[in-house]
C-alpha cells in the first residue's frame, strides 16, 4: 500500500536533454533570416551545437551549482596582504570558458558575427543569465577601444580570442582576456556627468593616476576595466588592468560585493581606487562619446539576455502544460490555458525577433542600419526587458505550486527577470535616449519609418498604429512626461511590421489584435478566442 500512495503520476518530465536553439522555430527563422547564404549553413550547425550543449543535463547543472555557490569575495591573504580577489565556483568558470569558446565575445570580427553571437547569447543565458555580464561587457568594449587604434591592436585579439584564461597575470601573457566595466557612482548613478573619480595625468603620455569610489563595478575578477573619471580636461574615458606590465597588481581595492535579488552566480562590487594606474581612451573629456558604443552594445544585450530568459520561461510552462492533465484533459488544450500560453509565446517571439533584427543590423553597418540602431536600441532595451518579469511570472504561474518551488527553476528566473530592465540605464534613461534621438538626428527616425513602412499595407491594425504614432511624433512640445508612452509605442509598431514580414499568420494577426488593435485586456490571456492560438501554442513547444 506504501508503495501506492508514492507512485508519482500527472507530473512532466524535466525539460533536459533537447536543442535548445532547434526547438526554438523562432530563433532559427531568425537566424536563417539574417544570415548570409555562404555563411548560413556553418552559423546553423554552430548554434545546433551550442543548442544541444545548453539543454543538456551536465550544463543544466552547472548552471543551478553557479548559482547556489555564490561567489565569495577574499580581501587578504592569511599573511594580511591586500590580494582583492573573487572566487568562483568551478561550475562558474566552466560555463564562463563555454561561452568565451562558443564565440560570445567574438562577433567583431567574422561574417555575420552579430547574428551568431546574438542568437546563441539568448540561448546561453537560458543556462544560467549570470555569467553573460562578463561576456558582454568584453563583446561591448571593443567599439570603445576601436577610438584608439593602438589600444585596439593590442587588447581587440585577446578579447575576441575563443580561450578562457581565468589567471590574474600580466595581459601580455595571456592568449585571452575578460574587460568588466565601472562608471556608476554613489552619487551620481545613471549621471555619469555627475562621477567624482579623478584622474591626475602622470609623466608618461596618455597615463592617469586614479582616485575614486565606485558604485558598482561588474566582474571585478576580469582582466581590465574601462571607468569614467574627471581629467583636468573634463569626463574621461580610462583603461584599468587588473595586473600591470610588470607582473605587479594595480590598486583595485574591493570594498564589498552586491547581495542582489537575483543574478547571484555573477559578482557585483564597490571597488576603491588610490593612485590607481590607468590608460586614457580617447580624448580628455570625451568620455561619455568614447563609451557610448559600449553602452549602445551592452543595451542590446540585455534586451537579447530578457528575450532569452522570457523563451526559457514560456518553454517551461509551454513544456508543462503539454503534459499535466486536469479536469479531463491536458493543460494545454484547455482553452482559457491555450490562451495564456499563446500570449506569453508572442511576446518572446517578439522579443527574439525584434532583438536579432538589431544584431543584423550591426553586421550590416551601412549608414541607415546605425541610424536605426540609435532609436530602435534604446526603445527594445526599454520595451523588452519591461516585459520579462511579467512574462517570467504567469509563465511560474502556469506551472502552479510547483512553479514557486526552487526545484522548478522558475523562481531563478522570476529573480534576474528585472535585472536588465534596471543595468545600463533604468527606462527613463532608455525614454529619454530615445527623445535625443528623435531632436537631434532626423536620419534615425527616417530610418525607423523606412523600417517600419516596409510592412505597410499587410495589416490594418499595424496601418492605424503608424499612423497614430506619426501624429505622436508629429508634437514634441512638452514630450517628456509621455516620452514612455511614445518609446513603448515605437518598439510594438517595430515588432509589429517584423512579425508581420516574417512570422507565420497566425502569431502575426494574434500580435496585432492583442498589441496593436487593442483587442485585448491587462493581463496575459486575454487574447480574441476566435484566433488560431493553438497554433500559436504549439510553435512555441520544445521538443525535447
Amino acid at each position: 500500500m506504501a508503495g501506492i500512495t508514492h507512485s508519482v503520476t500527472n507530473q512532466a518530465p524535466p525539460l533536459v536533454q533537447y536543442d535548445v536553439f532547434g526547438s526554438d522555430r523562432a530563433l532559427v527563422e531568425a537566424v536563417e533570416r539574417h544570415l548570409a547564404p555562404e555563411v548560413r549553413d556553418d552559423g546553423l550547425a554552430e548554434l545546433s551545437a551550442l543548442g544541444h550543449t545548453a539543454g543538456s543535463a551536465q550544463v543544466q547543472e552547472w548552471g543551478l551549482q553557479a548559482n547556489e555557490n555564490p561567489p565569495r569575495l577574499r580581501t587578504h591573504d592569511r599573511y594580511g596582504r591586500r590580494i582583492d580577489e573573487v572566487e568562483f565556483h568551478p561550475a562558474w568558470h566552466r560555463l564562463l570558458g563555454k561561452g568565451v569558446s562558443a564565440g560570445l565575445t567574438a562577433a567583431w570580427g567574422r561574417p555575420g558575427g552579430h547574428v551568431r553571437r546574438a542568437a546563441a547569447f539568448l540561448m546561453w543565458t537560458q543556462v544560467e543569465a549570470g555569467n553573460g555580464c562578463p561576456l558582454s561587457m568584453t563583446h561591448a568594449s571593443v567599439p570603445a577601444l576601436r577610438t584608439d587604434p593602438a589600444l585596439a591592436a593590442e587588447w581587440e585579439p585577446r578579447l575576441t580570442s575563443v580561450i578562457y584564461d581565468r589567471a590574474l597575470r600580466p595581459p601580455g601573457e595571456k592568449p585571452g582576456a575578460l574587460f568588466g566595466m565601472g562608471m556608476t557612482e554613489k552619487q551620481g548613478g545613471s549621471d555619469v556627468r555627475a562621477n567624482t573619480t579623478a584622474a591626475r595625468p602622470l609623466a608618461e603620455d596618455g597615463t592617469y593616476a586614479l582616485t575614486g569610489h565606485k558604485w558598482f563595478c561588474s566582474a571585478p575578477m576580469s582582466d581590465a576595466f574601462l571607468v569614467l573619471a574627471q581629467a583636468p580636461g573634463g569626463l574621461t574615458c580610462f583603461l584599468v588592468p587588473r595586473v600591470l606590465e610588470d607582473g605587479s597588481r594595480n590598486v583595485f581595492l574591493l570594498q564589498r560585493l552586491k547581495d542582489k535579488l537575483g543574478n547571484r552566480s555573477n559578482a557585483s562590487a564597490e571597488v576603491e581606487f588610490d593612485g590607481t594606474w590607468a590608460r586614457r581612451v580617447g580624448e580628455e573629456g570625451q568620455g561619455v562619446r568614447t563609451i557610448i558604443g559600449m553602452v549602445a552594445a551592452t543595451r542590446l544585450d540585455c534586451a537579447l539576455g530578457s528575450a532569452g530568459l522570457m523563451r526559457q520561461a514560456v518553454a517551461q510552462a509551454v513544456h508543462h502544460c503539454a503534459y499535466r492533465e486536469a479536469f479531463g484533459g491536458k493543460l494545454a488544450d484547455k482553452p482559457l490555458m491555450r490562451n495564456v500560453l499563446a500570449d506569453l509565446a508572442l511576446e518572446s517571439e517578439a522579443a527574439t525577433t525584434l532583438a536579432l533584427r538589431l544584431a543584423a543590423a550591426y553586421d550590416d553597418g551601412g549608414e541607415q542600419e546605425r541610424a536605426l540602431l540609435r532609436i530602435a536600441v534604446p526603445a527594445a532595451k526599454y520595451w523588452v526587458t519591461k516585459r520579462c518579469a511579467p512574462v517570467a511570472v504567469e509563465a511560474a504561474e502556469c506551472l502552479g505550486g510547483n512553479g514557486y518551488v526552487e526545484e522548478s527553476g522558475m523562481p531563478r528566473l522570476v529573480r534576474e527577470s528585472p535585472l536588465n530592465s534596471i543595468w545600463e540605464g533604468s527606462g527613463n534613461v532608455q525614454a529619454l535616449d530615445v527623445l535625443r534621438a528623435l531632436r537631434r538626428e532626423p536620419v534615425a527616425l527616417d530610418a525607423y519609418l523606412r523600417e517600419v513602412g516596409k510592412a505597410r499595407g499587410a495589416d490594418h491594425r499595424l496601418d492605424a498604429a503608424i499612423k497614430d504614432l506619426l501624429t505622436d511624433l508629429a508634437d514634441l512640445e512638452g514630450v517628456e512626461g509621455r516620452a514612455r508612452r511614445l518609446t513603448e509605442r515605437l518598439a510594438l509598431v517595430l515588432q509589429g511590421s517584423l512579425l508581420v514580414r516574417h512570422a507565420p499568420p497566425e502569431v502575426a494577426d494574434a500580435f496585432c489584435a492583442g498589441r496593436l488593435g487593442g483587442d485585448a485586456g491587462s493581463a496575459f490571456g486575454t487574447l480574441p478566442y476566435t484566433l488560431d492560438l493553438a497554433s500559436v501554442v504549439e510553435r512555441a513547444r520544445p521538443l525535447s
